[in-house]
């Protein structure tokens, strides 16, 4: 069995050279291989193509690489949670391409198989559609090329001296995609332990991809806005709360659900084991459990929020490229997501903000166009007034005719036999509000007789 060289932090960023392809893994701060970024903020070397789901948070991670300028080119999916990132792009000092969560994480597991790229629905019909497009089974399709990297950082829980590595909880993400994917790659390990203390059922990574291990401990500042709970992050009032409890009426026992950011987020909170509903995350475990009352993600594993969460049993963890397989595969059976807009013919706009960068898409357009069904809840106009449930979306686009069901504070929309028809009206609605605040054409329900 070979033996993996061991190397400081210091010796592993020199073999990263000007003008270089690097790969990060992480999922935000928890996994990111921070020690070896850090290692490589302090040397000169720069014009490097930074590829990962984002560049970390403000001086931390990749983040402190894009403070010192070492960034020519970033390529991800979620780059606006560093508003260093959204400076850097506004001002020009650097270059983006954006990829949504899913197709990054495929486009970096089929560089790791030798294979030039792949052909997916996600995307297609929006401004991230740029390449060839296809009809596949009736569904249009988009091409996107595969990724590799000339050097690739990884962080593993735990190696062996022969470079096996294991991947703790949420830890996975993109971690293992990325330790397949370049001619040079460099794993951060919290432990390491002699060759042959690994069970070998437990081994996420073979050493046969891993080059160099350098063993450093992450400690809780290195994982920033995860690093422990933040009780006030919700914003809950009895609007929201309705929209909420009407979502979870949508849904049945055996579901695979994944929840987005905001109002959505506040259906677990409903949710009771009596329930039988199964959380999805996309950023790899299904069983979400609700939020630790303290602890952050050195105790527990995170969701797509990035926020602390628990195990129930039954629970599992695998990675992103396995995780939006899922999705795209039509395992998860409901999807409730935010809206920004959404039309008559039940297309979605969700990701991109009016007046804000193009930044970050996540794993929007993964989620709307895989999900079985896709629930959008959102406040019926925006902070302006103005209608959200339009005739034709006029923001860029999540997903071509993937709305299910539209909850909003005033009423319940469907599209029955893709017609928008008005389901119910909720508490302290009335019709005459509705059509006001509506300007999507749209069927009333039937008479009750009729």
């Amino acid at each position: 069995m070979k033996t993996t060289p061991l190397l400081t932090p210091s010796q592993a960023a020199a073999l990263v050279k000007n003008g270089d392809t690097l790969m990060a893994g992480g999922f935000g701060m928890t996994g990111n291989p921070v020690h070896l970024l850090h290692a490589l903020a302090e040397t000169g070397t720069r014009d490097l193509t930074f590829i990962g789901n984002n560049v970390g948070e403000p001086g931390l991670g990749g983040g402190r690489m894009l403070r010192n300028g070492q960034i020519r080119k970033a390529i991800g999916s979620f780059f606006t949670s560093n508003p260093e990132a959204v400076q850097a792009a506004q001002a020009g000092q650097i270059e983006f391409q954006l990829l949504p969560q899913g197709s990054l994480a495929e486009a970096i597991r089929a560089g790791g198989a030798g294979l030039g790229g792949f052909y997916t629905p996600t995307g297609a019909g929006t401004v991230l559609a740029q390449g060839e497009t296809r009809e596949i089974n009736g569904k249009l399709h988009v091409f996107v090329p595969a990724l590799r990297a000339n050097v690739a950082f990884v962080r593993a829980w735990m190696a062996d001296t022969a470079g096996n590595l294991v991947y703790r909880m949420t830890e996975q993400n993109f971690n293992r995609a990325i330790a397949t994917a370049a001619d040079l790659v460099i794993a951060e390990v919290e432990h390491l332990v002699p060759v042959g203390a690994l069970d070998p059922n437990q081994i996420h990574t073979p050493g046969l991809y891993v080059d160099y291990l350098v063993q450093a401990h992450t400690t809780p500042e290195e994982l920033g806005s995860s690093a422990s709970m933040d009780t006030g992050a919700k914003k809950v009032d009895d609007t929201r709360m309705n929209i909420v409890r009407r979502a979870l009426a949508e849904l049945k026992r055996g579901d695979v659900v994944n929840l987005g950011v905001g109002i959505p987020t506040l259906v677990a909170d409903l949710i009771t084991p009596e329930d039988g509903i199964i959380l999805h995350t996309e950023n790899g475990m299904v069983g979400v459990g609700p939020s630790p009352e303290a602890g952050g993600a050195m105790d527990f594993p995170v969701n797509a929020g990035k926020i602390p969460v628990t195990a129930l049993p039954g629970s599992s963890y695998f990675d992103s490229a396995d995780s939006f397989a899922m999705i795209r595969g039509g395992h998860v059976d409901v999807a409730i997501m935010g809206g920004l807009q959404v039309d008559e013919r039940a297309n979605l706009a969700n990701w991109a903000v009016p007046g804000k960068p193009l930044l970050g898409v996540g794993g929007a357009m993964d989620l709307a166009s895989g999900a079985k069904r896709l629930i959008i809840t959102m406040t019926h106009t925006d902070n302006q007034g103005r209608a959200k449930i339009v005739p034709e979306c006029t923001l860029p686009l999540t997903a071509l005719g993937a709305v299910s069901l539209v909850i909003t504070d005033l009423a319940v929309f469907g599209f029955v036999e893709g017609r928008l028809r008005l389901l119910e009206l909720m508490p302290g609605a009335t019709l005459e509000e509705v059509r006001e605040k509506t300007t999507a054409s749209y069927q009333l329900p039937p008479a009750p007789n009729g």
